[in-house]
């Protein structure tokens, strides 16, 4: 009798820390699948991400993953051209230390400084176009802000037009400039390549007169983001968070909005950034793509088939097309929120507006001529 009631309780224990395994298992899944839920709609710019697992994971070539899970699912493996695997050893040396032997880049960014800046992909190269030609990116100097930089007197056939740009009815171009003060050392005062009147945004409004002489309605934003970010003591590497309010704003106004260009100017010296062509000099242009969003190849393939365009017209005017991502970089330029959106660099910050008028021209002719046949699918 004693020992079948010992018997029970040990049974009842069991039973009882067998449920309380079962509840925990039960937990572990629930918990699992509200992270995922969590971590997979929540907006691009704010998934959970680690730098240090990303970087693992991007030094390991597509193939090798879908050779791992064509092990375990024959599908993969149909039509898969051949690729040669890496060795153990070699796939831990490159994992552990992040160094491709293939790849001399991938040391000498870690050993030259500065040099990781230039770490962007070429997807089409221009004319003289390479690692040492990439874009850079310079922020004003600390304090720029509060100084005043007088311009240099201009005529006003040189200065351009002054337009003011409104919003149509029904824009469809948008046209918005992250690096608001970037300008050109040619049409100021000084050393320091930043204005807080005479920059980019004048291209911007120049472009914009020139896709209305197309027909073209569009809507030029002349937002000061510098100011918004010295206003709210936020940091020039947080810009593009700023312009991504502008341009969801204008979204949000105009649901006719198609087309998005980020308008900038690039750091490199007048002998990368400028061209002559036909006895004409013009400053050169680049298309820059972020990676970091799931629908970046159809920004991809609108910048590379502009870009091909202005090379059948005006070849070596365009740098070509490069492809931003990853850790430590912006990798997204806002051009989730359209699959017709792109960053166009203008020439640099020892070309004047003349020449960048001329690369304006024939820009916007090449541009519109690939809305107008966008317009035409679409109906």
């Amino acid at each position: 009798m004693i020992g079948s009631t010992t018997m029970t309780k040990v049974i009842a224990r069991m039973l009882k820390q067998l449920q309380l395994v079962m509840l925990a298992i039960i937990a572990v899944i629930v918990i699992t699948f509200v992270m995922i839920f969590v971590m997979t709609t929540t907006e691009v710019e704010k998934h959970f991400s680690s730098s240090t697992i990303h970087s693992w994971v991007s030094d390991v070539q597509a193939d090798w993953f879908v050779h791992v899970i064509g092990t375990e699912n024959r599908y993969f493996q149909m039509g898969e051209t051949h690729t040669e695997l890496p060795s153990a050893t070699q796939l831990a040396f490159e994992l552990t230390t992040s160094i491709n032997l293939q790849e001399p880049r991938t040391l000498l960014g870690r050993e030259v400084p500065g040099f990781s800046a230039f770490d962007a992909e070429i997807i089409v190269a221009g004319e003289g176009t390479d690692y040492t030609t990439m874009p850079m990116e310079s922020a004003p100097p600390p304090g720029w802000y509060d100084e005043t930089y007088p311009a240099t007197p201009q005529d006003e056939e040189e200065e351009g037009p002054n337009v003011d740009i409104d919003a149509d009815d029904d824009p469809i171009i948008h046209i918005v400039h992250t690096h608001d003060t970037e300008s050109f050392l040619p049409e100021i005062e000084g050393d320091v390549a930043n204005h807080s009147e005479i920059n980019i945004v004048q291209l911007g409004k120049y472009l914009g007169e020139q896709f209305r002489s197309y027909d073209l309605p569009v809507e030029v934003s002349e937002h000061s983001i510098e100011s918004r970010l010295h206003e709210r003591g936020l940091s020039y590497s947080q810009s593009y968070d700023v312009s991504r309010e502008i341009v969801t704003e204008a979204i949000d106004t105009n649901e006719s909005l198609e087309f998005f260009f980020d308008i900038h100017r690039d750091s490199q010296p007048k002998d990368i950034t400028t061209a002559t062509i036909n006895g004409e000099i013009y400053a050169r242009t680049m298309f820059v793509i972020g990676q970091d969003h799931p629908n970046y190849e159809r920004n991809l393939a609108m910048a590379t088939e502009l870009h091909h365009r202005l090379e059948d017209r005006y070849p070596g005017l365009s740098r070509g097309v490069i492809a931003s991502g990853g850790a430590g970089v912006n990798g997204i330029y806002n051009q989730d929120l359209s699959p017709n959106s792109t960053l166009i660099e203008f020439g640099g910050v020892d070309n004047n507006f003349e020449e960048l008028h001329r690369s304006a021209d024939v820009m916007t002719d090449v541009i519109q001529e690939y809305i107008y046949e966008q317009l035409e699918e679409e109906e």
